[in-house]
């Protein structure tokens, strides 16, 4: 008898308020569907985690988290390849903590980015626009898009921005130039306060068009592939708009952590995300990375762009291997 007064309450509110209570009846019975196709797919994937497994992919997150937060990417070529070939995880279930393990890091590097004034607010959320854009056409040509030929060409462009930033090995910051054009317009320009120069360095964002075209790129690739961008909107920032690279890493944090929360559902919702794999994975690289945003201030330039260079010649062959279908 005591469960009356609650169906009572129900269908009343349902006479009152009709649409929107119907909206949230509808919503209750879609999040117990979910529920339980999580929980079929945990079964189908049963996996035994111990203590020393649990340990293991806890210390190889703090290192993930570091480098991504470093580097401006979410980690997720540490963590994947780690999980799958080190512990035996199934892919699926490895990527859906790479998601995990991208929110962490952009938590924890993110915030204090943005206190230490080195994330470039502005900037992040106008190009946001053009990689959601980016996400949501990639998404819908998914099915009709060949995504082996995409592969390849992502692999090269990548080797190839690889090289170019040999090539800027030793250059520590952008040349100066007056704001102008569309930057003038959009106030795309700044100043951060470098610990290594014991200054404030003002910057100022050059060819807008391109970087923002490139953005897009980067989101639909994203969206094509279902894999993260951190190392294009990297190279879009510093390579197209001439950022500083400490600016363009910590502004990446701050946007990826954007475009994964947006997905992250998605994971869950197919039961992708195992909370036995994703809880030391994501308290692994949210230390890693709050280390790495304590790092970042006290780096060169050029000390980020030598971490930046092999994870890109990394993301790069991985990809081009995906396309050639030989595994790495």
């Amino acid at each position: 008898m005591s469960a009356a007064p609650p169906v009572v309450w129900t269908m009343s509110r349902q006479r009152d308020g009709g649409r929107s209570r119907a909206r949230l009846v509808f919503l209750s019975l879609t999040g117990n569907h979910v529920a339980r196709k999580c929980a079929a797919a945990r079964t189908n994937r049963s996996i035994t985690m111990t203590a020393s497994a649990d340990l293991g992919i806890f210390l190889v997150c703090i290192a993930a988290g570091l480098i991504g937060a470093l580097a401006g990417v979410g980690g997720g070529i540490i963590v994947v390849p780690a999980l799958t070939i080190g512990f035996g995880i199934d892919v699926r279930l490895a990527i859906g903590a790479s998601i995990v393990s991208v929110i962490a890091t952009s938590s924890g590097a993110a915030a204090a980015y943005v206190r230490d004034r080195m994330t470039d607010m502005r900037i992040g959320m106008f190009l946001e626009l053009a990689t959601t854009t980016g996400a949501i056409a990639g998404a819908l040509l998914a099915a009709i898009v060949a995504p082996a030929a995409l592969l390849v060409l992502l692999g090269i462009v990548l080797l190839g921005s690889a090289a170019q930033q040999i090539l800027r090995l030793g250059e520590e910051l952008p040349p100066d130039i007056e704001v102008t054009g569309l930057a003038a317009r959009l106030g795309l320009s700044g100043s951060y306060p470098d610990a290594r120069l014991g200054r404030d360095v003002p910057y100022a964002a050059q060819r807008v068009p391109l970087g923002f075209a490139l953005m897009g790129f980067a989101g639909l690739v994203s969206g094509l592939l279902g894999i993260g961008s951190g190392a294009l909107k990297v190279l879009a920032m510093d390579g197209a708009m001439r950022l500083p690279m400490k600016v363009s890493s910590a502004t990446s944090n701050f946007m990826i952590g954007v475009t994964a929360a947006a997905s992250a559902g998605i994971y869950l919702g197919r039961g992708d995300v195992d909370p036995r794999i994703a809880a030391p994975v994501a308290l692994g690289v949210l230390a890693g990375s709050t280390i790495g945003a304590r790092l970042l201030p006290h780096l060169s330039n050029r000390d980020v762009r030598l971490i930046f260079l092999p994870v890109l010649v990394a993301i790069g062959l991985e990809t081009l291997a995906r396309g050639l279908g030989v595994g790495l």
